[in-house]
C-alpha cells in the first residue's frame, strides 16, 4: 500500500507557475491574489478563494475533503497561464 501523502510545512516557495494575478489583470495589487507556486520539494501551493463550505454538499461521490483540507478555487486564466510551467510527467 502506498504511503499517504502529507504536506511538508517546511517546504519553501521555489518558483511561480504562470503569471502573477497582476500580470493577468485579476487584481489591482491591493487585495488577495490567486496564484500558483512550485515548492522546493516539487509540491504545488495554490492561493485562491476558500469555497469548501459552498461545495461540501455537492461533491462528486468519490471526492472527500479531509479535516485540515480546503477546497480552493482559482480563475481559469491562472491555471492556463501555469500550464507551460507544469511538466507532463
Amino acid at each position: 500500500m502506498a504511503k499517504k501523502w502529507e504536506a511538508d510545512p517546511e517546504a519553501s516557495f521555489a518558483r511561480r507557475l504562470g503569471k502573477s494575478s497582476l500580470e493577468l489583470g485579476q487584481t489591482s495589487g491591493n487585495t488577495g491574489c490567486p496564484d500558483m507556486w512550485e515548492l522546493d520539494n516539487g509540491d504545488v501551493a495554490v492561493i485562491g478563494a476558500d469555497l469548501t463550505a459552498s461545495y461540501e454538499g455537492r461533491l462528486p461521490d468519490d471526492v472527500r475533503i479531509d479535516p485540515g483540507e480546503r477546497l480552493v478555487i482559482i480563475p481559469r486564466a491562472t491555471i492556463l497561464a501555469a500550464k507551460a510551467d507544469i511538466p507532463d510527467a
